[in-house]
């Protein structure tokens, strides 16, 4: 596995985080714990809905996700 790749699955391409798997050994944990502190959500979510990064995703709050979702699956 790539050292710039330790977790395959993860999007995030701020490699500049220390929560980031490519700058540890503990793979999302950090980030997640992290993020559940903030009252966050992990840029990982907001990239599997808009992987072009199109939507606002705001200061990446809860709500901030909860809009994108509503918008993209409008009806």
């Amino acid at each position: 596995m790539s050292d710039k790749k330790k977790v395959p699955f993860c999007t995030c391409d701020d490699h500049q985080c220390p929560f980031n798997p490519v700058n540890h050994d503990q793979g999302c944990t950090p980030c997640i714990a992290k993020n559940l502190k903030a009252g966050e959500t992990p840029s990982c979510f907001f990239n599997k809905l808009d992987p072009e990064k199109k939507e606002d995703r705001g200061d990446y709050l809860h709500k901030d996700f909860a809009r994108i979702v509503m918008k993209l699956h409008e009806d």
